[in-house]
């Protein structure tokens, strides 16, 4: 159930009583997007993050009733340099396990974080995003308040390059802990390929997913702080069409 709605600058919010109800109403406007845009285009080309975060939201999108995945292309925003694609912890086979597999997919362009050549790989994943204009981006918010990979220290709302290698801060990489998808911080990939804050912002629409205690500090100063790079999460309130879906715990120090 939905117990508050408010707009930060541009952004939309919707908070509610639950991860679950969150997750099943983040789905269902996700899923009516999708269907709307189907009437007039052939192809939707999608972006979508990879974290428990985003179970909820991807379990109720793979069975929301309607929508045509076969005229679905998608992304996905970040990888782990060193991880092979089939990996536990590889983002491509969490998605792979969420919802790709799941779903009659079209077609689903995966980073190798594995590649020989890295730098190599960033452009072809660039040039790839450059060809497919993206529709729909689907995301969360880091503890540090990153989107993708792009964590405070390599942010860059004006990056010129669409998908590029970082070294993640050690707050990324212990949220990789707090989330149980490594059981220590020496565990944790220290670089990962990640798109940039302009390919993010590209997307016509943007849905965030952000459930979680762990996540209330970001989310007050996502939509508190002054827009910057030291908050990169803030940049969402400039979006045309961005939506921040969080639950009781995650949205736990909004103030009306």
């Amino acid at each position: 159930m939905i117990v508050e709605e408010k707009k930060v600058d541009k952004l939309r919010v919707k908070k509610y009583d639950s991860r679950k109800s969150l997750g099943q109403d983040a789905a269902r406007l996700v899923g009516e997007k999708i269907v709307e845009l189907q009437r007039t285009q052939k192809v939707i080309h999608m972006i979508f993050a990879s974290a428990p975060s985003q179970n909820e939201f991807l379990e109720n999108l793979a069975a929301f009733d309607g929508i045509d995945w076969t005229s679905i292309v998608a992304f996905h925003m970040d990888e782990y340099i060193g991880l092979p694609t089939d990996h536990d912890q590889s983002f491509g086979y969490f998605l792979r396990k969420n919802i790709f597999d799941l779903v009659a997919i079209s077609q689903v362009h995966y980073i190798h974080g594995d590649a020989p050549d890295m730098q190599s790989e960033c452009k072809r994943y660039e040039s790839l995003l450059k060809d497919h204009p993206i529709d729909i981006v689907c995301m969360g918010i880091g503890e540090n308040t990153h989107i993708a990979f792009n964590d405070p220290h390599v942010a860059d709302f004006g990056d010129k390059e669409l998908v590029k290698i970082i070294d993640l801060d050690i707050q990324s990489r212990q949220q990789q802990v707090n989330d149980g998808c490594f059981a220590t911080i020496e565990q944790v990939p220290t670089h990962a390929v990640t798109l940039t804050i302009p390919a993010l912002f590209a997307g016509q629409h943007l849905f965030c997913m952000v459930p979680g205690s762990n996540k209330a500090k970001a989310i007050f100063q996502t939509l508190n702080e002054s827009i910057s790079a030291d908050f990169p999460a803030t940049i969402l309130r400039n979006h045309p069409d961005a939506i921040l879906f969080v639950d009781a715990q995650s949205g736990a120090q909004i103030t009306s």
